[in-house]
């Protein structure tokens, strides 16, 4: 069971990456990868919204920059290092 726990939260990390990179690229709507965007969307938005909601965006050079994603993984990293 721990293992399995470990090997969700890996996979979980591996998947939000993924949705860094690709949020980096403008994406069609039409593409492939607007599926794949969505997908990792579906999985990692339940966790990064309330975090994204307690934690405003910081003002870099006009445009903000959103922290969330770095919140979260720190979290993660810190649950993985208790569990496993």
């Amino acid at each position: 069971m721990q293992t399995l726990l470990c090997q969700l939260l890996q996979l979980y990390v591996l998947l939000l990456f993924a949705r860094i990179i690709l949020s980096w690229f403008p994406i069609s709507p039409d593409s492939g990868l607007s599926t794949i965007f969505g997908l990792l969307y579906s999985i990692t938005e339940p966790v990064l919204g309330p975090v994204r909601r307690m934690l405003p965006p910081v003002g870099i050079g006009g445009m903000g920059l959103d922290l969330s994603p770095i919140i979260v993984l720190f979290g993660v990293q810190i649950l993985r290092s208790a569990v496993c």
